[in-house]
This record gives structure tokens, C-alpha cells and sequence, in this order.
């Protein structure tokens, strides 16, 4: 049984596991969390130990420069969530599930055939 070698590579998406999809920046906030190789499969089970050994490893020779895009990415997000929430307010909730409930009923009654000029 041959054993595929992982490595990190660039493939336009940052610094990934060749054996993967997911890339070393997608792991940044677990490492910097300290979460164990455990943790870090529970919650990407895709992942095998060594993979994750290899991206820790990537990870600790290049943490200053991957921290630093881990808080630029941050900051892209909290601008972008903060817009969305200036565009598209959020309405209390017992307001959301009450018109959530009328809207309901209402579609209910239609397909009942009630409300429906006819």
C-alpha cells in the first residue's frame, strides 16, 4: 500500500494540504485557539492526523504572516456583516415569528381557497 505524501502547495486558493481541499488559512483559528489535533478532527473529520500535523507545521513557520491575513479576513467580514445589518436591519424576533405566522396561515387559507376572489 503506497502512502500519499502531504505537502503544502499553492493552488490559488493560499497555502493547502494536497491531499485536500482545505487550506492552512481555513485551520488559523484553530491553531491560534491551541485546540488539539483531536478537536481540530472532530470538527473536520475529512482530516487525517497527519494532515493536520503538516498544516500546524506550515502554520508555526509562518504564523506571523498567517495571523495577519487571518485579521485582515476578519476585518473584510465584520465591514461586510455590518453592512448587511445597516441594509437589512433585523426585526425583533417575536415581530419575525409572529409575520413568519400570519404569512402561514395566510398561504394556508389560499390553498384552501379562502381569500380568493374567484
Amino acid at each position: 500500500m503506497k502512502t500519499e505524501i502531504i505537502e503544502i502547495v499553492e493552488r490559488g486558493r493560499g497555502p493547502q494540504l494536497s491531499t485536500s481541499r482545505i487550506t492552512v488559512q481555513d485551520l488559523v483559528p484553530y491553531f491560534q485557539e491551541g485546540c488539539s489535533q483531536e478537536d481540530i478532527i472532530r470538527w473536520m473529520p475529512a482530516l487525517s492526523a497527519d494532515e493536520v500535523a503538516v498544516a500546524r507545521r506550515y502554520y508555526h513557520e509562518h504564523q506571523m504572516e498567517l495571523d495577519e491575513e487571518d485579521k485582515r479576513i476578519r476585518a473584510y467580514v465584520d465591514e461586510h456583516v455590518q453592512i448587511q445589518r445597516l441594509r437589512f436591519p433585523q426585526e425583533p424576533r417575536e415581530e419575525r415569528l409572529a409575520r413568519m405566522k400570519e404569512t402561514l396561515h395566510q398561504r394556508r387559507r389560499e390553498r384552501n381557497g379562502e381569500g380568493n376572489p374567484g
